[in-house]
């Protein structure tokens, strides 16, 4: 069997880091880890192809040479996946797809493709493969339980074009025991975290530094510590085997604030080369953290827990939504002004959306306030909030927009950064590192040095952030030296964000004017429909 393996466009986002990674020569952040795991779990005497769309297109050669088409992807690839769909169709070839956008709206693809492979693959592609050798021409194929990760195979990475990657991924549990009303992700994975061994996440690191990769790596784990005794167990491998490749990568992951909480679990982290976090804190209002059930981001206070973060050697990124139930008005303010104080450079800016099976979209969809037509494809930030909210729309629209603007002023997001980076500085993982072996030397890289001069050029000679760039260069260079690469990959993402926010405020702007339109026609609707039943 010939599998051609495609990963649909995601789009422009937050994410994307589209201008950043040009800067250095990649194609995509990210690959995709889901398919390559799929590959592995499907019979290895099957032939693969892997095409990631965000690199390049399908050839026709790569078409005509497969038997049968499998895709994997979110709810924001909804509309590439409906063209490759097509594209398969086309030329007559069978079609699987799984992933989350597929388990979320399979009602949507039945009859669309021929193969829905649900829920995890450890399960459920197993089902597959066995209707395939049985010769069924299609089939539905859901779990009734949640797989032990510990089997999952080495993802097939070999598969990659590798060069095309800022960073690479790895995966090591699934699931969080936490709550949150919005969250889809104990939806999909449950609330019990179920993680591989030591010895596997580092059987796949092993394939990795084999393939040669010498970069950062990032555990997609939703919640990194939400099992901390097993993530103890296996930072505890991790050292010596790092120590003794030389510190060939450095990892980033997700965790809940209550990281800080847990500063044994920080130092292990840092001392296997753990240099991001990123943080769900979603909001500095207690009272729309009770109300969404983020019960754990109330136990101390915020900024508190962030700088204890940051001053344990973790660079932080964080999550912030606004539009909650009973929140006050000046939410969006309100999230600007603790980023500022909390110094966190790269700040993720969302309206709420409700995510399907989620505890609020049941809530919600009992109380009849999701817009149903608002469509599953388009959930990032430049899109509306999908249901109603308790305080109009509008408000909350403006103020997203200009917090947005705000977050990603070039000065305010150039002296955070430097303020985040002198915290980094101090910490006793940087301030006193240990001597490390250089067997891992990376490679001279062209791009890297490109990337420098263009981030020079317009940081600190085009744009009114001139002196503060080469103020700030000069006081890294004296308190944190061996920070400045870090930080001047992070000063790179401004260029990605200036971009981005005037497509995030033109796309705001528009859908608000269809907006009022749609609730218009809704109450309308509500208008009619007594009088109809009546006659």
């Amino acid at each position: 069997m010939r599998a051609l393996l495609i990963y649909p466009v995601f789009p422009k986002s937050f994410w994307s880091f589209e201008k950043a990674i040009e800067l250095i020569g990649r194609k995509a952040l990210l690959p995709p880890l889901g398919l390559i795991t799929v590959a592995a779990i499907l019979p290895q005497d099957w032939e693969f192809k892997l095409v990631d769309r965000n690199i390049r297109p399908v050839t026709e050669a790569e078409w005509e040479w497969a038997d049968i088409v499998i895709m994997s992807g979110m709810i924001v690839q909804k509309y590439d996946i409906a063209d490759q769909i097509a594209e398969a169709r086309k030329r007559g070839l069978k079609v699987a797809i799984g992933g989350p956008y597929a388990t979320a709206f399979s009602k949507e693809l039945r009859g669309e493709v021929d193969y829905l492979i649900l829920d995890e693959g450890e399960i459920t592609i197993p089902m597959f493969i066995e209707s395939i050798e049985k010769g069924e021409e299609s089939g539905i194929y859901r779990a009734t339980e949640k797989p032990d990760v510990s089997t999952t195979p080495i993802p097939r990475y070999d598969l990659l074009e590798l060069d095309a990657y800022s960073e690479m991924s790895v995966q090591f549990s699934r699931g969080c025991p936490y709550q949150c009303e919005f969250c889809d992700i104990i939806v999909l994975y449950g609330r019990k975290p179920r993680t591989k061994t030591p010895q596997q996440l580092i059987a796949e690191l092993e394939c990795l530094y084999d393939l040669g990769w010498r970069r950062t790596i990032f555990l997609v784990d939703d919640n990194f510590i939400g099992n901390k005794r097993n993530v103890k167990l296996l930072l505890k491998e991790l050292q010596p085997w790092i120590e003794e490749k030389g510190y060939p990568f450095s990892f980033g992951t997700e965790a809940s604030v209550d990281l800080a909480n847990d500063q044994e679990l920080m130092d292990m982290m840092t001392a296997c080369n753990f240099g991001t976090v990123f943080l769900g804190i979603e909001t500095p209002d207690e009272d729309s953290l009770e109300v969404t059930k983020k019960y754990q981001n109330t136990r101390d206070p915020l900024s508190e827990s962030v700088n204890k973060i940051i001053s344990s050697g973790l660079r932080v990124m964080a999550g912030f939504i606004v539009g909650f139930d009973g929140e006050k008005k000046g939410a969006g303010d309100r999230v600007v002004e603790f980023v500022q104080q909390s110094t966190i450079p790269t700040a993720i800016f969302s309206m709420l959306q409700v995510l399907p099976d989620t505890g609020l979209w049941h809530r919600l969809k009992k109380e009849e306030r999701l817009l149903e037509d608002s469509g599953s494809g388009d959930i990032n930030q430049t899109t509306l909030m999908n249901f109603i909210p308790t305080r109009p729309v509008e408000e909350i629209a403006e103020e997203f927009v200009r917090g947005f603007y705000a977050l990603y002023d070039p000065q305010k997001y150039l002296d955070r950064t430097y303020q985040h980076y002198r915290i980094l500085g101090e910490a006793p993982c940087h301030k006193y590192p240990k001597k490390r072996k250089t067997k891992a030397k990376k490679p001279f890289e062209f791009a890297m040095l490109r990337a420098l001069a263009i981030i020079c050029w317009r940081q600190g000679v085009v744009r009114k952030t001139r002196y503060s760039f080469w103020s700030y260069l000069v006081q890294m260079f004296i308190h944190n030296r061996r920070g400045i690469p870090s930080y001047l990959t992070v000063c790179a993402q401004i260029e990605h964000f200036l971009e981005y926010r005037e497509i995030v405020k033109a796309e705001i702007e528009q859908q608000l004017a269809n907006y009022q339109e749609q609730m218009e026609n809704r109450e309308l609707l509500q208008q009619e429909t007594p009088k109809a039943i009546a006659s």
